[in-house]
């Protein structure tokens, strides 16, 4: 059985908003997730706490290559990690200017604070991971799964019954009873979300353990909880796209929505504030709106 813990990176000096995940072997130890490169000497000190170097860690899992999650794999790389990632994000890690120029439309001169520098990965240090890939680590075997639907590069890995699930698996904040689903352009998309969850159903998971954050071992329900949030964000759609709000209305208007859900399942302020650090709702409503305008009319 696999030791996992969970590394809290206490982004932006709030606990429990981005994880990252310490698996050990024989050889040193694992990430799943790189985390931003805002986060580098938080997850460095974490490390020393299990007598880990960066130079002790041999592989880095991402599940996708959002700025939250792969950030630091060139810096990783460059300690002599090995990173795992989708295929199709290999060329945006191995040259991130698209990626870090959108980025900065968003962000503008919050990009350095919120995320540091991402640096590129040498493309001989990148494992193209395709789906049902079965990647060996020093006597683990974690099961790759092509799983769409926040981003179209995403990848979940299961490694006894642990699923690490990225986005796709939702905001599910320990000890909450809520999922919030991260709806962000330009790739969200329903369809294939639902797909995601079909593909989970079928195998043997114990326990998910999303990057927003921490690993929950009421598996059953969370995947359930999962599906029915999907199911409510169509139907939300369905009533409120074609009214045709610009994208400043559907902001609000899905900011109202999400607060009242949020409401309605007990979150306390502090709570709802990790929660729309982890994703906000204007992000949320943008990847909504693309969807809606680009691609489900398509």
């Amino acid at each position: 059985m696999a030791q996992i813990n969970t590394i809290d990176l206490k982004f932006q000096e709030i606990p429990e908003t981005i994880g990252v995940y310490l698996i050990r072997h024989e050889s040193g130890g694992a990430l799943v997730e790189s985390g931003p490169g805002s986060s580098i000497n938080v997850l460095a000190q974490a490390l020393s706490t299990y007598n880990l170097a960066p130079e002790d860690i041999t592989d880095v899992f991402l599940t996708h290559i959002h700025l939250d999650h792969a950030g630091s794999a060139g810096w990783w790389a460059r300690k002599g990690s090995r990173i795992h990632v989708h295929h199709v994000g290999v060329p945006h890690l191995v040259n991130p200017d698209k990626l870090l120029a959108s980025a900065g439309r968003i962000y503008g001169d919050q990009m350095e604070p919120l995320w540091g520098d991402f640096l590129p990965v040498p493309e001989e240090l990148i494992n193209p991971v395709h789906d049902n890939d079965r990647i060996q680590l020093d006597g683990l075997t974690l099961h790759a799964m092509d799983t769409p639907g926040h981003a179209n590069h995403h990848m979940s890995y299961l490694l006894d019954g642990v699923c690490f699930c990225g986005d796709v698996g939702g905001v599910h904040i320990k000890g909450v009873p809520l999922i919030r689903l991260p709806t962000v352009p330009p790739e969200f998309d329903p369809v294939k979300w639902r797909n995601s969850i079909e593909k989970f159903k079928k195998e043997k998971i114990d326990a998910f353990a999303p990057t927003h954050f921490g690993i929950h071992y009421d598996a059953s329900w969370h995947l359930k909880t999962l599906e029915e949030g999907l199911n409510e964000i169509e139907a939300w759609m369905e009533k409120v796209m074609p009214q045709g709000p610009t994208t400043e209305e559907l902001r609000e208007i899905y900011k109202q929505w999400t607060e009242k859900r949020s409401v309605d399942a007990g979150l306390s302020e502090s709570e709802l504030k990790r929660y729309n650090l982890a994703i906000s709702t204007e992000m949320s409503a943008d990847g909504i709106f693309r969807y809606w305008n680009k691609l489900r009319n398509k």
